[in-house]
């Protein structure tokens, strides 16, 4: 087996571990302790592919953008050790009411990803319970203002232009490789936005934002994933087909997930 996962290759015909760049998955998986209440989570599809596919059971799974706990009950579940951050202390003091795990430690820290001080108290949590590194970092950040999250400035979605966006970003990618453990992976999810008439593609600005922090970070894998059941096009399928007929734009029914090796 790969040394970065347990996965059983004797019976990998019937694995469920994704292998391709294209994904279709068709809707949220709400069991356990997923729910829809927050406004911008992603499907925890997500992170138990990535979870499944580059770590071993009692890893260490780092989200700098914890929100409403997709990764942490994902975590939970599969018996990793977790560590997440937000800014926002009152999706932490939920996340924190829902976990009860006893095989394994999920720490969750209020405060800003972008801050070195905020990853002081990472490296904290590691020592205390005797580890080195993490070994996978899952980002899922604001899409730039698409969705404004907090009224803070630190939050992303306020970061008011393009460039401070992705300045904040990096500087957000730069504390997560820091306690990465060499040769694992760090994953990218992350859409495009339409803005006055021009599509931005910020997942490719991102991508190539990370490239050139020179962190030592080889881009393994661009995947697109589709983006079903989208809160704000629910149900209104027809009426945005109908807007897109009328104009000349197409309607955005994907986003990307970058895969980095350390």
């Amino acid at each position: 087996m790969p040394a970065f996962n347990d996965l059983d290759l004797k019976n990998w015909q019937n694995s469920k571990i994704l292998t391709d760049s294209l994904w279709f998955m068709p809707e949220r998986d709400k069991s356990g302790k997923h729910s829809n209440f927050y406004h911008g989570n992603f499907i925890p599809q997500i992170p138990h592919q990535f979870i499944l596919r580059y770590t071993k059971k009692d890893d260490v799974v780092l989200d700098p953008f914890a929100g409403s706990g997709t990764t942490a009950y994902e975590a939970e579940k599969l018996k990793r050790n977790f560590i997440g951050i937000d800014l926002q202390k009152k999706l932490i003091d939920d996340i924190k009411t829902k976990i009860d795990t006893k095989d394994n430690f999920i720490e969750l820290i209020d405060g800003d990803s972008a801050s070195a001080q905020t990853f002081v108290k990472v490296k904290s949590v590691l020592k205390r319970h005797n580890k080195q590194k993490i070994q996978l970092a899952i980002l899922h950040p604001p899409y730039f203002d698409i969705l404004k999250f907090s009224s803070s400035q630190k939050d992303l979605s306020n970061a008011g232009t393009l460039k401070n966006f992705l300045d904040k970003l990096g500087q957000v990618v730069k504390n997560a490789v820091a306690v990465l453990e060499k040769n694992r992976y760090l994953i990218l999810v992350i859409g495009d936005k339409y803005s006055q008439g021009k599509w931005m593609p910020l997942g490719f600005y991102c991508m190539y934002k990370i490239m050139k922090l020179n962190l030592g970070l080889i881009l393994k894998s661009v995947i697109v994933k589709n983006m079903a059941g989208n809160r704000g096009k629910r149900n209104q399928e027809s009426i945005w087909r109908y807007r897109a007929l009328a104009s000349d734009y197409y309607i955005f029914k994907h986003e990307y997930i970058f895969v980095f090796k350390n």
